[in-house]
């Protein structure tokens, strides 16, 4: 019997492109999105005209939406194999500068969408003791950076999520995966899907020059970079295939998909894990 596999936020970007990705494959895809017959509903069309593709109307903000989704699903269905959370919103802007209720805004789709989601999938795998739950952060989210500081920390809190639940979800043989992706030309970074950033100009005016020339010093390095590494989004979406198909019980529970990190990402992610066994051990012995 075919995966059937819910992915968030698949009107464009990495959700769209891991919907036509997956369905190429064989595997029955629930893509999930906002705006099914309103603003989005040229992407629902293209992606229902797919073998195996049915497309739900979803927002990850709203509890009732969230709830009504995966029931949808788990009727028709009876089961979920794989849930991609994907849908997220990106923000650019100095921390002081930016309202409280944008990043109210921001959580609620990256961190509070994230967690919506696995309260509403985790009773059907509990009960098939079976389940892969795959979380898109960012190549930066065990860090952080200027100007992007409540985007990050969303991100950061979604690694933490994952490496928690990992843990209390192993009884029930639940895999948890975070992707990293580092910098793509999707429509989140390309100016063509708006953000929630800062939005208190006369606080940004007291930082600058300085930080407006520092922001644009780093959007060009970041972006220069994206080109010279010819960062294509179709490799997300071809990661997720990679896990969807590992066997189960081999998946890694961090999984870098960054050309430009050059492998820094991979130290990074092995240095964190043997510090924490060290942490461990120092608690627990």
């Amino acid at each position: 019997m075919s995966k059937v596999i819910f992915i968030t936020g698949t009107s464009s970007g990495f959700g769209k492109l891991t919907t036509i990705t997956l369905s190429k494959a064989g595997y029955t895809v629930i893509a999930g999105m906002r705006g099914v017959s309103g603003k989005n509903k040229e992407a629902a069309d293209e992606l229902s005209a797919l073998p195996n593709v049915e497309v739900v109307e979803i927002d990850v903000t709203d509890d009732h939406s969230v709830s009504n989704a995966f029931q949808q699903t788990l009727s028709k269905h009876r089961k979920i194999d794989v849930l991609v959370n994907n849908a997220g919103v990106t923000g650019f802007g100095l921390l002081e500068a930016t309202s409280i209720e944008q990043i109210r805004k921001m959580f609620e789709v990256n961190f509070y969408g994230v967690i919506r989601a696995y309260q509403a999938v985790l009773p059907s795998m509990r009960k098939e003791k079976s389940g892969l739950i795959i979380n898109i952060t960012s190549g930066a989210s065990a860090h952080t950076l200027p100007f992007m500081i409540p985007y990050l920390a969303s991100k950061f809190g979604v690694e933490s999520i994952a490496e928690g639940l990992q843990a209390e979800l192993a009884q029930f043989n639940i895999e948890n995966v975070t992707i990293q992706p580092g910098v793509y030309p999707t429509e989140m970074n390309n100016g063509s899907k708006q953000g929630i950033g800062a939005d208190k100009p006369e606080v940004a005016a007291a930082y600058d020059p300085i930080a407006t020339d520092m922001f644009n010093a780093i959007g060009a390095g970041l972006f220069g970079k994206m080109q010279e590494f010819n960062m294509n989004p179709q490799t997300i979406a071809d990661g997720i295939l990679n896990l969807v198909s590992m066997q189960d019980g081999t998946r890694p529970l961090r999984y870098p998909l960054d050309a430009i990190a050059q492998g820094t990402d991979i130290e990074f992610i092995n240095a964190r894990a043997e510090i924490k066994e060290k942490w461990l051990a120092a608690y627990n012995g």
